[in-house]
C-alpha cells in the first residue's frame, strides 16, 4: 500500500487529515452568478472560476459547487451526460441509461476494492450508460430498480460511515454518469472531509468532466477496450477509443487515478496489450490493476470469445506486458 503514496499523494493528506477534498474547496469558493444568465456565460465563469479557486474561512451564499449544480439541472433537462447524448428532459423520461431519478441499489463498507481504497463507502447506482453482454452486476446496470434518498440523508449517511472507517466515498454503479446532478446535490449537504472517488466507466461528456473537475480526489477507471469494433460488438457503444483516451488524459489532469483493466479471454491482442500500450505512454503515473475476476455472465453465452472463463495464461500474458512496459500495477 505505502508504494502508491507517491502516485496518491493528495487522498493519503486528505485521509491524514493534512489536506481537504477537493469538493470542500469547491463549496468554500465563491462565486457570484444569477440563474437567469445564459448558460453559455455560466460555462465562462465555471471555468474561469476553477482556474483560480479562492476557499473562504466559512461557506459563501452562491459558490463554484452551486454553480455547478445549475449546470447540472440544464443538462438534467436535456441530458448529455454521457458520450450518448440522448438529449431527453429527465424530468419527464429516461435515456439510453434506463435512469429518471437517481435510484440507489445499495451502500455498504465495501472491502472488495484495491488495498488503498478499502474501507470504501460505496453507493452503488441502478441503470448504465454501456450495455455489456457478459456485465457481472447486469442486475443493477441493465434493470433499473432501487430507492431514491434524500440527499441530506445520504449525506448522513457519509458521516455515519466515516465513523465507521470508511476512507472514501465510492461513486458506482451501473455507472455513476447519469447520476452527477444528484451526486452534486448530496455534496452539497455533505460536511465531511472525505475523497471522493468517481469509479466509472468513464464515457462521460466533456461538459460532465468539467463538472467533476474540482470535485473529484480519485478517479477510478475502467478501461476496457483497445479498438471500437470489440466495444461496439460487446458494450453497445460507438467511438470508444476516443472518448475513452480523451476522458482518461483529462481526468489524469484533474485529479489521481486508478484505471482498472479487466483481461477478457481472446482479447489480449486486441485489447490489453493495446490499452497497456496507451497507458504506458499518455498516463505513465497512473496505478493500474490488471484484474482476472472475468466470467461467463448475463449474455456472455451467446458470445463465442466470451463463453469461457479467463485462463491463467491469458491474465499472465496481460500482465507480464504491464510489468514489461513498467506500469505501477497494483
Amino acid at each position: 500500500m505505502s508504494n502508491f503514496r507517491s502516485i496518491l499523494p493528495n487522498y493519503y493528506s486528505i485521509l491524514e487529515e493534512n489536506g481537504i477534498a477537493q469538493y470542500i474547496q469547491c463549496k468554500n469558493s465563491p462565486v457570484s452568478f444569477d440563474i437567469n444568465e445564459s448558460t453559455e456565460i455560466l460555462w465562462k465563469k465555471h471555468d474561469k472560476s476553477l482556474k483560480k479557486i479562492k476557499v473562504s474561512e466559512i461557506e459563501p451564499e452562491t459558490s463554484l459547487l452551486d454553480l455547478k449544480i445549475e449546470l447540472a439541472n440544464r443538462i438534467f433537462q436535456n441530458c448529455f451526460f454521457c458520450e450518448r447524448k440522448c438529449n431527453v428532459d429527465r424530468t419527464k423520461t429516461s435515456g439510453n441509461c434506463g435512469v429518471k431519478e437517481a435510484r440507489i441499489s445499495s451502500e455498504f463498507l465495501h472491502f472488495g476494492e484495491e488495498n488503498v481504497l478499502v474501507p470504501s463507502y460505496t453507493i452503488f447506482f441502478s441503470g448504465c450508460t454501456f450495455h455489456c453482454v457478459f456485465c457481472q452486476n447486469w442486475n443493477i446496470s441493465q434493470h433499473i430498480g432501487g430507492l431514491y434518498v434524500e440527499s441530506d440523508m445520504l449525506a448522513n449517511a457519509i458521516s455515519r460511515r466515516k465513523n465507521d472507517r470508511a476512507r472514501n466515498v465510492n461513486w458506482v454503479g451501473g455507472d455513476p454518469t447519469s447520476n452527477l446532478k444528484y451526486i452534486l446535490k448530496v455534496l452539497k449537504k455533505c460536511k465531511e472531509n472525505i475523497p471522493q472517488v468517481w469509479n466509472s466507466n468513464m464515457y462521460c461528456s466533456e461538459e460532465t468532466m468539467k463538472l467533476l473537475n474540482g470535485i473529484i480526489d480519485v478517479y477510478l477507471t475502467d478501461f476496457k477496450y483497445g479498438n471500437d469494433d470489440c466495444a461496439k460488438r460487446l458494450s453497445k457503444v460507438d467511438n470508444y477509443t476516443k472518448v475513452i483516451k480523451r476522458n482518461h488524459k483529462t481526468a489524469y489532469n484533474q485529479g489521481e487515478m486508478i484505471i482498472r483493466h479487466l483481461v477478457l479471454p481472446n482479447h489480449v491482442k486486441c485489447c490489453s496489450e493495446p490499452i497497456l500500450q496507451w497507458i504506458n505512454k499518455n498516463t505513465p503515473e497512473a496505478a493500474v490493476n490488471v484484474m482476472a475476476q472475468y466470467r461467463p455472465e448475463y449474455h456472455a453465452y451467446e458470445y463465442e470469445d466470451m463463453a469461457r472463463p479467463l485462463s491463467t495464461e491469458e491474465y499472465l500474458q496481460a500482465k507480464n506486458y504491464a510489468k514489461k512496459l513498467n506500469i505501477h500495477i497494483m
